[in-house]
């Protein structure tokens, strides 16, 4: 009889073994929904499970589908992390109730006040310089100053941007509202209007290539995308970058407009500790390393060192403004944009 109890009881405690083994594998798992493209994000995702065994489960698609997606799961939704390529969404899900805030010490060490949301709702894990690019054999660069400037007159005919549908074009006006009011603001989107060489078509590449092209003298991008086309494995977009040079504007005052992106804990997190580890793995000096390299992004961990092409670019003054006014402006800076004509 005893020697049945002890069987039993051995087995008892197999079993809850058993059933909290298979709780704690399930739970060390996250999910992440992400607009950043796989290759940029995957193999340091991959470097995270390998160092945890933490699993992430991705799922990648546009940050307004992310958005809505989250809205339509509610407290059922699975995501715990929300990744974005840009502030204004970031700022959006926070304020329709879809992130919470996130206690860590780790985070608020690695990333500089003016990256983050002032209560801790999302974090950066890259940061992105919106700049000037002119044609070297039209432009002299003294005759850049930042982009204020390209109201002037002297620019008319010659500017080459995308449309304002943009939210990199709507973070750039969202700043400028931050620092010089509705009123100046929107005077400048009307004069860049003006300015247009064409109707904003394609992307940022294809600024840069029309300016290549002598279709426009100035271009307004991101510094990433620049760096894309001069190591790029297509001859056309070397050559047409070679054409081109970055110019960091208002230098002299507020500093290059930046951007981020971020990520924020969902409101409706399962696996809450699993998620924040994440986080801090991404603001970590190797994950870091990573953005700098595989996309010459600016890493916001300010030990962490850019990329050897970035690098050579040579130091610039940044915004010190906080980046969470980028979002909270963006509904103001679109209504500018449809007034201006900017399509």
């Amino acid at each position: 009889m005893n020697m049945l109890l002890n069987r039993l009881f051995m087995s008892c405690l197999t079993g809850a073994a058993l059933l909290l083994s298979t709780s704690n594998f399930a739970a060390a798992e996250v999910n992440l929904y992400t607009a950043r493209k796989d290759h940029l994000i995957k193999p340091i995702l991959d470097k995270f499970t390998q160092q945890t065994g933490i699993k992430v489960n991705l799922l990648s698609s546009g940050e307004d589908q992310l958005i809505e997606r989250l809205k339509s799961e509610g407290a059922n939704s699975p995501a715990d992390i929300f990744q974005t390529t840009d502030v204004a969404r970031l700022n959006r899900a926070r304020v329709e109730g879809l992130l919470q805030p996130i206690t860590s010490a780790v985070l608020e060490r690695n990333v500089p006040a003016k990256y983050r949301d002032p209560q801790n709702y999302w974090f950066g894990q890259s940061a992105r310089a919106r700049v000037i690019f002119y044609n070297k054999d039209r432009v002299k660069l003294s005759d850049l100053s930042g982009f204020e400037g390209l109201a002037e007159p002297k620019w008319k005919g010659r500017i080459c941007v995308r449309s304002s549908a943009s939210a990199y074009n709507q973070s750039l006006l969202a700043g400028m509202i931050a620092v010089d009011g509705l009123e100046k603001s929107e005077k400048w989107a009307k004069a860049i209007v003006d300015n247009m060489a064409r109707k904003p078509q394609g992307g940022d590449r294809d600024q840069i290539s029309a300016v290549a092209a002598g279709q426009c003298d100035i271009a307004i991008a991101n510094t990433y995308y620049f760096a894309g086309m001069l190591t790029s494995d297509k001859a056309e977009e070397r050559e047409a970058a070679a054409k081109v040079a970055l110019f960091w504007p208002d230098q002299l005052g507020r500093g290059a407009h930046m951007n981020i992106s971020g990520a924020g804990l969902t409101k409706a997190a399962k696996n809450k500790a699993e998620a924040i580890k994440l986080m801090e793995f991404l603001s970590s000096a190797e994950a870091q390393q990573f953005y700098a390299e595989a996309n010459h992004e600016f890493p916001v961990l300010p030990s962490a060192k850019r990329s050897p092409l970035v690098a050579a670019w040579g130091n610039f003054k940044e915004e010190t403004i906080n980046v969470a006014m980028l979002g909270e402006n963006n509904a103001s800076a679109i209504r500018i944009f449809d007034r201006a004509g900017w399509r």
